[in-house]
């Protein structure tokens, strides 16, 4: 069924409890009537509580109604954030590189306003030393508690330890900051401050200018070939001698 409200013609009942456009309280009149005011204000009728008896109308501008309903709806979308759990695994030995690697993605998932799970997973005799996968949790919530704090603290899981990390930030507020700084960088490599009002025909320079560092760039990044060794250059063959 349609969830549209019934407007002007398509409303069928013989009185409504009319709504001016300025949200007045006009009474309860005849449909036609309420038809007829609608027309003479060039606004359209618009049902907008069925149930009620009589049900209630009001003159108002449907398209324009519609159009900023939708907006409103986008912008709730849009700064609507669902806070995710995202989950790193470690094991109770894990080497130095390794843990550096893991933290960074911890630290990227906090920024980005989302809990962690940290999970330490023992194998073997591992099972009976379970001080160090605390000591690895403690020492992860250390190295990242300016970015968040222990929401779970560490408890045993059958074979796993397990611990939630909560970022400081919410998830609305990481959403912003990454906003800002996209546009700040795309501002950045305009070549203009954000806010600033610069000339359009200048982007059309600054982009072929832009196009033309990413090639330079391209050029000195690539690969370039060695020469050829000593024991890898061609040996020129002496030439036979004409006697032979």
């Amino acid at each position: 069924m349609s969830t549209e409200p019934r407007i002007n013609d398509r409303i069928r009942v013989p009185e409504v409890r009319l709504v001016g456009p300025s949200g007045e309280q006009v009474g309860i009149v005849p449909l036609a009537k309420a038809l007829e005011l609608a027309q003479e204000y060039d606004l359209d009728l618009v049902e907008v509580a069925a149930t009620a008896r009589p049900p209630v109308c009001k003159l108002m501008d449907y398209g324009k109604f519609k159009y900023e309903s939708a907006m409103k709806a986008r912008e709730a979308r849009k700064n609507q954030a669902h806070t995710v759990i995202k989950e790193m695994k470690l094991r109770p030995k894990i080497d130095p590189h390794d843990y550096d690697t893991k933290k960074g993605h911890v630290v990227r998932f906090l920024k980005q306003g989302d809990k962690v799970k940290i999970t330490i997973m023992f194998r073997g005799r591992e099972q009976s030393r379970p001080e160090l996968g605390f000591r690895l949790l403690q020492r992860l919530a250390d190295d990242v508690q300016e970015l968040g704090f222990v929401e779970s603290s560490p408890k045993q899981d059958g074979r796993n330890m397990i611990m939630v990390l909560g970022p400081h930030k919410k998830k609305t507020e990481a959403m912003a900051e990454a906003r800002a700084l996209a546009d700040a960088r795309k501002a950045e490599r305009l070549g203009r401050t954000p806010g600033s009002d610069a000339a359009p025909e200048d982007d059309d320079a600054v982009a072929e200018d832009l196009v033309a560092d990413d090639a330079v760039t391209e050029e000195q990044d690539a690969p370039v070939e060695a020469p050829a060794t000593e024991a890898e250059a061609p040996v020129e063959q002496p030439a036979a001698s004409q006697g032979a």
